[in-house]
């Protein structure tokens, strides 16, 4: 069995092994770096190390239609390299047998791509996912590692830089153009579209890079009821994926909504939006689900979107406010700033042994 992350870019899906990801998050604005490779559309800093992204369109060949305040990238580590690839959303995680890989599919199938890039592509149900080699999108990683090399001098020089006639001295004297990453992939960002990708660049940026404070950040799957944010414990999130099938259960609580056969395994669909004290709308085929697993118990809960993965530092937790209901608190390990709001932190241990939620088999 192998996991994969998958994600969507224009209109097709794409597969990338699990364990190679590291960080998923709204894209910063990004710095481009003259006469990298052509994959390459520019580099940020995340918490001290360079990291440079790439697009797909690029080495597929196709035109690169620029980047949006909506698009994400998702870190993956090859060797000792952090990579970064621009995405426009993340689907879901699925864990599935390998043998269910087509290694040699038919060439119609992927729209004139270049097979080098891939190692094969999976069908689950209607739907068509291009698995992409991340040794092979690599390719070059001496290159990539000059490239890093230069870049952090370009940066360093940037950060030290405090009038725009220094940075106009840099070019003359190092012959490397710095165009607009604006200029480049948004011509149409508005000017608070900018000033959200810089805020996102410098929050990257500004991380603590000590490691004993990097040992204490919390990943975390941040989803969304409505217009609140929570997060979810990566440790205990087994996969996302969407509701493809329900079966109701007969005389069980609301809160039950049904079971969902999940690759041949029966997962039951619990809602928990009760118990948080949240208001409830219907769950139907189709809506996102966050399958956990705590303690041997494997549920599905049911979810509205599921926006990204975060480390959260444990410096950054807060209390919680008196918003939050005194009987829903308990399940709640506490807050913090997430985005232009707050994010709310769950106790998913808690909230499945504690939270009311088993039925019991013998009624």
């Amino acid at each position: 069995m192998q996991t994969y992350l998958i994600f969507r870019l224009h209109n097709l899906l794409y597969g990338i092994d699990a364990t190679l990801v590291q960080e998923i998050f709204p894209i910063p604005e990004l710095i481009p770096i003259a006469g990298t490779n052509t994959d390459v559309i520019g580099v940020f800093n995340l918490r001290g190390q360079v990291v440079p992204v790439i697009h797909l369109n690029l080495l597929w060949g196709y035109p690169l239609e620029g980047c949006n305040i909506e698009d994400y990238v998702i870190v993956f580590q090859w060797n000792s390299l952090q990579i970064g690839i621009v995405i426009h959303q993340v689907n879901e995680m699925l864990e599935l047998d390998t043998e269910v890989v087509e290694i040699e599919p038919a060439q119609e199938l992927f729209d004139n791509i270049d097979t080098f890039f891939l190692s094969g592509v999976i069908r689950v149900d209607s739907d068509v996912i291009l698995l992409v080699d991340a040794e092979k999108i690599v390719r070059h990683p001496e290159s990539l590692l000059t490239l890093i090399w230069d870049a952090e001098t370009h940066l360093n020089f940037m950060a030290a830089s405090d009038s725009e006639q220094n940075n106009d001295e840099y070019q003359r004297l190092e012959g490397i153009p710095l165009p607009s990453f604006y200029d480049l992939y948004c011509p149409d960002a508005s000017y608070q579209e900018r000033g959200v990708f810089q805020q996102r660049y410098f929050q990257l940026q500004e991380i603590s890079k000590n490691t004993e404070d990097y040992l204490q950040v919390k990943p975390l799957a941040v989803i969304s009821w409505g217009n609140e944010y929570f997060g979810f414990n990566l440790e205990v999130v087994r996969e996302f994926t969407s509701i493809y099938n329900l079966t109701p259960i007969p005389c069980c609580p609301k809160h039950i909504v049904g079971n969902m056969n999940l690759r041949g395994e029966i997962i039951t669909l619990v809602d928990i939006r009760n118990v948080l004290n949240l208001p409830t709308t219907p769950v139907r085929v189709g809506s996102k689900v966050v399958v956990i697993e705590v303690e041997n118990i494997i549920a599905g809960f049911p979810v509205d979107k599921v926006l990204e993965v975060i480390n959260l530092n444990q410096d950054e937790m807060m209390p919680l406010t008196s918003s939050v209901s005194s009987k829903s608190m308990q399940y709640f390990l506490g807050m913090a700033p997430f985005e232009a709001g707050r994010l709310c932190v769950l106790d998913l241990q808690k909230i499945l042994n504690k939270g009311g939620l088993v039925v019991n088999e013998e009624i």
